[in-house]
């Protein structure tokens, strides 16, 4: 059989549903991958399988048991999968324009944050400041005190000196605007992190768990600078890549998720 006859026997709204079904599949596996989301899913996996060995070998019981759990499984989903859910909205949401009319503001910004950061790490005064990327952090902005200036290092670098009122928190950054400072930061609940990391990185993870924002972090004790995004944590970059890094991922990569060539 030729595949011209297969595809009239199967018909092709069959093979795009499919297709689209593996599709979806693939991005949700891919959205997942490296969180905690795939151990709950291998449970949930397991829990399905031991409920269909026990209807097989009527182990009457276990599977009465089960069928109640797995009967308010979809609500379990929702709640152990929020940030999950949330992300895949957000990236669904996007403007695919971002990228086409903040490039130039975006090249200002990385020069004034490495600038800033820099400063701040041969002082070994502690900072954190978060840059906006695709998604919006309107919630975070707004539990601190608002800024709405543009972005130099020279801000940047008095609003965490110790002596000031903002010094505490995260200054977050929109485009070539310092948005807000002094903002408050969900922590990360993950477990292993290194004991050395105090409250600002646990903060920085956390935002980049919860957001596709990226958060470079000065170590008050080693002066150290930090980039977490993703929930991933590049520690102890010295000034060449920290402005290779912001490029990468406030620039090129986003230029590539907006459809934009590298």
């Amino acid at each position: 059989m030729n595949l011209s006859s297969w595809l009239e026997l199967v018909g092709w709204r069959d093979v795009v549903d499919v297709a689209l079904v593996f599709v979806v599949i693939y991005y949700l596996l891919l959205l997942i991958r490296g969180t905690r989301a795939v151990q709950v899913l291998l449970g949930i996996l397991v829990l399905g399988a031991i409920y269909y060995l026990a209807g097989q070998v009527q182990l009457l019981a276990l599977q009465s048991l089960l069928s109640r759990f797995l009967a308010l499984l979809p609500f379990a989903i929702i709640v152990l999968f929020q940030q999950e859910i949330r992300r895949a909205l957000a990236n669904f949401g996007r403007n695919p324009l971002w990228g086409l009319t903040a490039q130039k503001q975006v090249n200002s910004t990385i020069q004034e944050v490495e600038l800033a950061a820099s400063a701040l790490a041969a002082s070994k005064t502690g900072a954190l400041i978060v840059l906006q990327r695709l998604e919006g952090l309107r919630d975070y902005i707004e539990n601190g005190i608002e800024i709405d200036a543009l972005v130099s290092h020279s801000l940047l670098a008095n609003l965490f000196c110790p002596e000031t009122p903002l010094h505490d928190g995260a200054a977050i950054i929109q485009q070539d605007r310092i948005a807000a400072a002094s903002c408050f930061l969900p922590l990360s609940s993950r477990s292993g992190l290194a004991q050395e990391l105090g409250t600002r990185h646990r903060a920085a993870l956390g935002i980049t768990e919860e957001t596709d924002a990226l958060a470079v972090v000065v170590s008050e004790e080693t002066g150290g600078i930090s980039i977490a995004l993703g929930g991933q944590l590049l520690r102890d970059l010295d000034t060449k890549a920290l402005r290779n890094k912001l490029y990468q991922y406030l620039i090129r990569d986003i230029g590539v998720q907006a459809g934009r060539p590298r």
